[in-house]
């Protein structure tokens, strides 16, 4: 395995466990002691992790995504009970925006098979993609810059498209989000993005796992408070918890163990 690619799977191994052990690293990926420090020196460096006794662990600061493909793999359960819940919010011609991510085309694949009649506005090509063989659903991509780790489109062209549109419901994604920091981003060309759909939308629902919360990025979108509803999984500690019930902002909490509605 080449460096890169060792540090790529240290990095998607932290955002699944947020700290891993040297040794536990050693045997994962067959190498010596010496290398893996070497590697965690350098995504140090990078600002992608911090070291600490033995190992590491994800910096609360967030200087990169996870590919597309990679995000896919984390947390599949619980995006897929997210989507079930999201998909409650969603009344029969309604204009939607599904914001580019693996939990939104979870989404997508809930409000599809429910065969609701729907405007779906997305910047993501794999929900575009799957939403072209449900003829109910009528589809707008937002076209522009495209981010090949993610997707997706990003930059001024896809959020001027968004401007254009009266959206009744709006679901955002993201990779970071806190009470102190609120909803933030490493890459500036999403941001853009999120903040047209805020401008846009007359409800907009952030839908994330409890993995990302507590990370920052370099980019601010929003305060917290500027959602109207979290749809997360039940594993935020009660201190959390505590601080989200002082914002006007509605919680729903998915079970994070428990098996899915259509397995049941």
């Amino acid at each position: 395995m080449l460096p890169d690619e060792r540090r790529t799977f240290i990095y998607s191994h932290l955002h699944q466990h947020a700290h891993v052990a040297i040794g536990e690293l050693v045997r994962l990926l067959g190498v010596s002691h010496m290398t893996i420090r070497r590697d965690l020196k350098e995504m140090e460096n990078e600002g992608k992790v911090t070291l600490i006794s033995g190992g590491a662990k994800l910096n609360e600061m967030l200087v990169q995504e996870l590919p597309y493909v990679e995000k896919a793999m984390l947390h599949h359960k619980v995006k897929r009970k997210i989507g079930q819940v999201a998909e409650t919010f969603v009344d029969s011609g309604k204009v939607i925006y599904l914001d580019a991510g693996t939990t939104t085309y979870e989404i997508a694949r809930c409000v599809a098979n429910k065969f609701k009649k729907v405007v779906i506005i997305t910047n993501d090509f794999t929900i575009a993609d799957f939403l072209m063989t449900m003829p109910h659903v009528d589809i707008f991509h937002t076209g522009g810059k495209i981010d090949i780790r993610n997707r997706s489109c990003v930059g001024h062209s896809a959020a001027q498209f968004i401007r254009e549109y009266m959206i009744d419901i709006a679901f955002i994604s993201s990779s970071s989000w806190d009470v102190v920091h609120g909803v933030t981003t490493p890459d500036e060309g999403k941001m853009l993005v999120k903040k047209a759909v805020l401008t846009s939308s007359r409800r907009n629902v952030l839908v994330s796992d409890s993995s990302k919360y507590g990370k920052h990025g370099m980019f601010h979108i929003c305060p917290l408070g500027q959602m109207d509803d979290i749809i997360c999984d039940d594993q935020l500690p009660p201190e959390i918890l505590q601080s989200l019930s002082k914002i006007n902002i509605r919680l729903h909490q998915v079970d994070a163990f428990s098996e899915d509605k259509d397995k049941k």
